[in-house]
């Protein structure tokens, strides 16, 4: 039987002395480099929807992974969005893989930006979701200030962090926190330290590599890339996704109603729809 989101073994990798956790499944003759995926702020392997995640495996390998010292990755968390993306070209090579497909959300999408201008022959096509440039302007909710930090999070929080306003969006909020919790054997939670070194890492990269040109380095994002996010982004603000499409050159972007920060969780099967097109095309 084959594996699927909630079976896939985690297995570990070894990398300059730390472990670094994965669980790798789907369809390994598909022709297609694997998705890797890059997750947000304090999340890990068990955060990502298993409509989503399964429904991209049934064409492809896909690959989650916690990044160093996040949940069951061992390792002295990263306080640099460099350093994460160097650590996942180190990942990818440990695993013989010459390139990769990448999907990234909310600082993953960060993390994602650098992996693909840091090592762009790793690359082949990318997928960025409620998230910024470097430079950008989060221009956040001050809730998030109050919810995001707080030690285990509710499904209040996700629905105010995530989804839209709507009595449908909760409605699908629900049901989205109720799929990634269906897996048994759940990662740990990700420690306080991780949560600080990220918080690090976020602050550091809204400062502009260039403050005259603050997004002129999105050029080098050669790659074909969708953009996805909500219309009501109270993490990141949606206005960072237009400044990507426009200086991203082979870029498009998509942006769904009644939908926050998590608007591929919201809506799911629309999402793997768009996701499949891109990647397929």
């Amino acid at each position: 039987m084959s594996d699927t989101h909630l079976t896939a073994p985690t297995r570990h990798v070894d990398v300059d002395g730390d472990r670094f956790a994965y669980r790798r499944w789907g369809k390994a003759d598909s022709g297609q480099p694997p998705l890797l995926f890059f997750q947000h702020f304090r999340g890990g392997m068990d955060h990502w929807d298993p409509l989503m995640t399964d429904g991209l495996a049934a064409g492809r390998e896909v690959i989650l992974y916690n990044y160093r010292g996040s949940a069951s990755s061992s390792g002295t968390p990263r306080n640099t969005i460099e350093d994460m993306a160097d650590d996942a070209a180190k990942v990818i090579a440990a695993l013989g893989l010459s390139q990769v497909d990448v999907v990234g959300f909310s600082l993953g999408g960060m993390v994602a930006q650098e992996f693909t201008r840091r090592h762009p022959d790793r690359v082949r096509r990318l997928m960025l979701l409620g998230t910024q440039p470097r430079g950008g302007n989060p221009d956040p909710d001050p809730k998030i200030f109050e919810v995001a930090p707080r030690p285990i999070p509710t499904v209040d929080d996700f629905l105010f962090l995530f989804f839209g306003p709507s009595e449908a969006a909760k409605q699908a909020g629900r049901a989205f926190w109720d799929r990634r919790h269906q897996r048994v054997d759940q990662d740990p939670p990700s420690s306080p330290e991780l949560m600080m070194g990220q918080i690090e890492a976020n602050t550091a990269f809204v400062t502009p590599l260039d403050p005259e040109r603050p997004f002129a380095h999105l050029a080098e994002i050669t790659q074909p890339t969708l953009i996805v996010n909500g219309v009501n982004d109270v993490m990141i603000a949606t206005i960072n996704s237009w400044h990507m499409v426009q200086n991203i050159p082979n870029a498009q972007l998509i942006v769904y109603p009644d939908a926050g920060h998590g608007a591929q969780f919201q809506y799911p099967e629309r999402f793997l729809k768009h996701a499949l097109q891109f990647l397929e095309d």
